[in-house]
């Protein structure tokens, strides 16, 4: 990591949890140490108007940048796809800060947090918003990288088919060591800001919003993440829970839970809340926890488990030593989470998601927020053939079908949607050879 120029602090921080490993961490939360966690909810909330307004004014905006897409057959940031009217993800992104900017002429400086692989295309997608950077902050700063190791040996794996690959990101809980390792947390308190607002890239419901933002002013919380209920489509993700011991807040992911854990991960009436990834910190509160913890919040380790060529399961496996950045609840007193409503947390994991956004489910307001016109429905695409992008765009040439009115959508099979096809109610899709779906289609339940 030295030979490769990697920050001092992000190879401190690595060495931390690499002895975790060594002595047999796995990071596991059991269900029998937490128990179910409830919330406020922000619809219940009052936040008057100047208070909404002056915390935005002091508000800083990072996105979550370093993802390639690779689950959808992608080799560059995912936030390039084009999701609405010929906008990316960072086109809809840049335009929704800049839009909040002259409404609330707050300075509201945007980053994204790329990695190696995201960064250039990245910078040169916004290179035409010369309005977007704010003087004396970057556009940008790199998560930082760490070696793959042996699963067996626990020593980093040589691969010379493709080197870049013995290489991977520590997880979205490395922001705050390359927040502090860059010198960009001293630098955002010396300008005077007080708190970061921090989402994924790919989910276009998270915008900086003002009365968040003085929901978590006034509160006084050091830390705060938005939450969601739960729906079937989230049995398989992570969930908040309290922790018995001392009572402190926390998020368990799926790699954190053992196999004979996994029903009561799934349980939706027993763990009701999931992370959006959408959270708020004070940034004085942040950094002197850095500086108590000599640049390591401590956040749990997440041992996760791979191969050396994510497209080559018959490669080596290996370890991935990864934290969660929303772990960090779990290190401050007072920390808090609050329920929003699921138009935050739209995010695009797979083309499924990718299908209902470029669909008429959402509206795309003058302010650039995505403005939901109807729930949206469950969406089950058969991954042989519309898994890739290039695959399931060539299955929709002429644009997502109508999808406000359907519950849910599920294909079995090669079907090519001709243009305003129509979905209506709960609709399945079977076939053996590849069928094509005639213009103006509508399909209903029946």
């Amino acid at each position: 990591m030295s030979e490769a120029g990697i920050d001092p602090v992000a190879i401190e921080t690595f060495a931390h949890y690499y002895r975790l490993l060594e002595h047999g961490e796995t990071g596991m939360i059991p269900e029998s140490s937490i128990e179910p966690l409830d919330m406020e909810s922000l619809a219940d909330v009052e936040v008057d108007d100047e208070t909404a307004s002056a915390a935005l004014r002091t508000t800083a905006v990072i996105k979550l940048n370093g993802g390639l897409g690779t689950s959808m057959g992608m080799e560059r940031a995912k936030s390039l796809l084009c999701v609405r009217r010929g906008l990316s993800f960072l086109d809809v992104i840049a335009r929704q800060v800049l839009h909040l900017r002259r409404e609330y002429d707050a300075p509201l400086p945007l980053m994204f947090m790329n990695s190696f692989r995201t960064s250039s295309d990245t910078m040169a997608a916004l290179a035409r918003y010369t309005d977007l950077p704010v003087e004396g902050l970057p556009l940008e700063f790199l998560q930082n990288r760490e070696p793959k190791l042996d699963a067996r040996e626990l020593t980093p794996l040589s691969w010379p088919k493709d080197p870049e690959l013995e290489w991977c990101p520590p997880g979205h809980g490395d922001i705050y060591t390359a927040l502090r390792g860059t010198g960009l947390l001293q630098t955002l308190l010396d300008q005077g800001y007080e708190r970061v607002f921090v989402s994924n890239s790919d989910n276009l419901g998270a915008v900086p919003d003002p009365r968040v933002a003085g929901w978590f002013a006034q509160t006084g919380t050091p830390f705060a993440i938005e939450a969601v209920r739960r729906t079937p489509s989230d049995r398989k993700g992570g969930h908040f829970a309290r922790r018995k011991s001392d009572g402190r807040i926390v998020l368990r992911e799926t790699a954190q839970t053992s196999k004979k854990d996994q029903a009561a991960l799934a349980d939706l009436d027993r763990h009701r809340f999931c992370s959006t990834n959408n959270l708020w910190f004070d940034l004085r509160a942040m950094s002197e926890a850095l500086d108590a913890r000599h640049g390591i919040l401590g956040l749990p380790l997440i041992r996760n488990v791979k191969t050396v060529d994510p497209a080559d399961p018959s490669s080596p496996e290996v370890v991935q030593i990864e934290t969660a950045m929303g772990a960090a609840i779990e290190v401050f007193e007072g920390a808090r989470t609050i329920e929003v409503g699921r138009d935050r947390f739209v995010p695009v994991k797979t083309t499924n998601d990718l299908l209902v956004l470029r669909s008429d489910v959402y509206d795309l307001g003058s302010d650039f927020v995505l403005d939901p016109a109807a729930d949206a429905p469950y969406i089950d695409l058969d991954p042989e053939y519309y898994k890739s992008v290039h695959e399931f765009e060539r299955r929709f040439p002429d644009g997502a079908p109508s999808l406000r009115e359907a519950t849910s959508l599920k294909i079995s099979g090669d079907w090519t949607f001709g243009a305003k096809v129509k979905v209506v109610g709960d609709v399945s899709l079977e076939t053996g050879a590849a069928e094509r779906l005639a213009p103006g289609s509508v399909l209903e339940h029946d």
